[in-house]
């Protein structure tokens, strides 16, 4: 099974879909990431400068899962669902053929993560399945898959960690909290962790669930009227 990650810029596949990734990769599939942008506004420094040393802790973050690291280059904070993306997203989906694609939900914070989310769901036509990751802090996500992501999550720190560039320690934080709260939702027991997704049917793509990794685990809950 092949796996591919579109997050529109160097630290946003670590942040919002390495958990599950790491989970993919527990169970045999081949990872691909890409990204968009070269997150050369991600800072005030020197752009060129940002944008190199962004490249290098996206390759850090990869080697921990062994993943197949892609660059588009697209200019950071631009990003526009236009044929020149649709070329790029087409051009890279038909060199990976992979079964399963993860990017941003459409309705994410940033503009680069938007324009992302809207072009992969058309250059992804026919060929693979699309789940959209949560949203930052969950605002206004919909989800309709889970993943847990308890066993992975401190490699899934680490691998935020390796963004010193972006002060990686407030998405950690963040992070922890609604990874937390999305495994709680699911009614699992305490200290898990889970990763929430989207997923529109798209024909020919109607039930993915054997294409995911394991949910968190479904406790029964006990009924109080039953109880003496």
């Amino acid at each position: 099974m092949k796996v591919l990650a579109l997050g529109a810029h160097p630290d946003d596949i670590e942040i919002f879909m390495f958990g599950t990734l790491a989970a993919w990769k527990a169970i045999g599939a081949e990872l691909v990431f890409a990204i968009a942008t070269d997150g050369a506004r991600g800072g005030s420094r020197d752009p060129a400068e940002l944008a190199d040393t962004r490249r290098k802790e996206a390759q850090s973050a990869a080697y921990l899962l062994g993943a197949d690291l892609r660059f588009l280059n697209f200019p950071d904070g631009a990003l526009v669902a236009d044929a020149g993306l649709n070329a790029a997203l087409k051009a890279l989906i038909d060199d990976v053929l992979p079964d399963i694609v993860v990017t941003h939900a459409a309705n994410d914070y940033h503009g680069d993560h938007r324009a992302l989310s809207q072009a992969v769901a058309i250059a992804a036509s026919f060929t693979a399945p699309v789940i959209y990751a949560d949203t930052l802090q969950g605002v206004g996500a919909e989800p309709s898959l889970y993943v847990d992501i308890t066993k992975h999550f401190p490699l899934k720190i680490q691998a935020i960690r390796c963004h010193v560039s972006q002060d990686p320690e407030r998405f950690v934080a963040a992070i922890s909290t609604q990874n937390t709260f999305r495994a709680t939702q699911c009614n699992a027991p305490t200290g898990s962790y889970a990763e929430a997704y989207g997923f529109r049917q798209v024909y020919p793509f109607v039930d993915i669930r054997a294409l995911m990794p394991p949910a968190p685990e479904v406790r029964p809950v006990r009924n109080r009227n039953t109880l003496r």
